[in-house]
């Protein structure tokens, strides 16, 4: 773990705060479990995951096995989420298949090299749904969930309420298998509703090597948008809603499905890096079979990381990897991708996870330079930090623009739990409106911009 210094330097306190183990680590999901201010860490791994409480101290404790939310199996991605509406955070966790090293198979690329073996080598494994029972225990509720009815092996998760019924569901990304969508039922169940909303499979009805994943109003109308990044020759996939709970493929309305078809894509998220109040778009590649022109390298799957510009009107997003800075010729296997403002000047940054190499991170020099305003939510009646909630910034002669509170997303990362508007030249902001997750409405007037501003539960105006 790296501690901020407030001059962007960092140290690694690791040890010193506790967060050190023996595994083979994947990814994190950041949330405040027990609702005590302090936002805890859930770390999976290849092997027994590991739940870190936050003492708010800068250690943490080793909570895993009173907590009750270990499992032994390989585990990918990770999302806080409070499904039943209760004011906790539970936890879901995606797992992969069930490799093992005695049951490891020896797979070959078409060339007859030794390469990675792809997921369908092996049996998937279900993901798993853990309910918080409040008292510092969780339950796991897979099965009586229904979560465990459907399976596949999962890389990607994110959870929001894809069908307007005010409930959140839960979206899976699966690799060489049909995605998931658990569409909340109201009374502790779920039930999958990927295929009929659209969201199972590409627009060829196939699956794809679904790995990272993102969803946002991208086209600021209300309406959502889900990104999923797959392999190289296959090209992200991109989903439109129509506002009543199904989406069309519009991968290639919005230039991405040519653009990203060359590489394999898992960390991702829209986001506003240049601050004119459109969601843009970073993709974290990098290969998972032998790269031709690599041949003979130590290391054969390198990559460049993307990033597109939103075009606004034009609904399409342009490459602009190339202006991006010399971060972006630099060819890495990279995988996980982490958004947030680091130092807090208002511009969203990156931190990049390589496989077999460095972390990067990418500080945003562009942000700045327009107004922009974050909100960090103190929940009361809901858990502590919103997640869940969806917040609405009001400018003038426009309608509220949308984004949600949330950690998840993207592949095997955790996000700011703040969040973030890009407002171009604008420098009036009418009012901000906050719908938390137990249904509440609040608005708040007199927000400045180029500040980050926490707004409690209760000291607003109802709406």
């Amino acid at each position: 773990m790296l501690a901020e210094t407030g001059k962007l330097q960092f140290v690694d306190v690791t040890e010193q705060a506790g967060v050190g183990h023996v595994g083979y680590g994947m990814g994190v999901a950041v949330g405040d479990y027990d609702n005590d201010g302090f936002q805890d860490l859930y770390v999976t791994n290849f092997g027994h995951n590991v739940l870190y409480h936050n003492n708010g101290d800068g250690t943490f404790t080793d909570v895993t096995r009173e907590a009750g939310v270990d499992d032994p199996h390989w585990s990918t991605s990770a999302a806080w989420v409070d499904f039943d509406g209760d004011g906790l955070l539970d936890l879901f966790v995606c797992n992969y298949v069930d490799f093992t090293t005695k049951g490891n198979k020896r797979c070959y690329a078409p060339t007859g090299d030794l390469d990675y073996c792809t997921p369908v080598a092996y049996k998937a494994v279900p993901s798993r749904l853990f309910k918080n029972l409040g008292n510092g225990k969780f339950l796991d509720v897979t099965e009586s969930a229904g979560i465990g009815a459907a399976y596949g092996p999962a890389l990607g998760v994110i959870c929001l309420d894809f069908n307007g019924d005010g409930r959140t569901d839960i979206y899976v990304a699966n690799d060489t298998a049909a995605n998931q969508l658990w569409l909340n039922q109201g009374d502790g169940t779920f039930r999958d509703g990927a295929l009929e909303a659209g969201l199972a499979y590409s627009m060829a009805g196939l699956p794809k090597a679904g790995m990272g994943v993102s969803v946002d109003d991208v086209e600021n109308n209300g309406g959502l948008i889900v990104l999923v990044t797959q392999l190289s020759r296959e090209g992200a996939t991109l989903f439109r809603s129509d506002g009543k709970g199904f989406f069309d493929d519009v991968s290639t309305e919005y230039g991405l499905g040519e653009a990203t078809f060359n590489f394999t894509g898992f960390g991702t998220q829209f986001f506003d890096y240049d601050n004119d109040g459109l969601l843009d778009l970073f993709v974290a590649n990098g290969a998972v079979t032998l790269v031709d022109s690599q041949r003979g390298t130590p290391y054969p799957y390198l990559q460049t990381k993307q990033l597109f510009h939103n075009e606004g009107k034009d609904r399409r997003f342009r490459e602009v990897t190339d202006l991006a800075g010399p971060a972006f010729r630099i060819l890495e296997p990279s995988r996980g991708a982490a958004f947030g403002d680091i130092d807090n000047d208002g511009a969203m940054d990156i931190v990049v996870n390589n496989n077999h190499g460095a972390v990067r991170l990418l500080h945003n020099e562009v942000g700045s330079r327009q107004h922009w305003l974050q909100v960090r939510l103190e929940g009361v009646k809901t858990n502590r930090f919103g997640i869940g909630s969806r917040v609405g910034v009001v400018t003038a002669g426009q309608e509220p623009v949308w984004r949600r509170v949330h950690t998840d997303g993207s592949y095997e990362s955790a996000n700011d739990v703040r969040v973030h508007f890009g407002l171009g030249e604008k420098t009036n902001i009418r009012a901000v409106i906050v719908h938390w997750p137990d249904r509440s409405k609040e608005v708040w007037d007199n927000i400045q911009p180029d500040r980050i501003v926490t707004l409690r539960q209760g000291s607003g105006r109802p709406q």
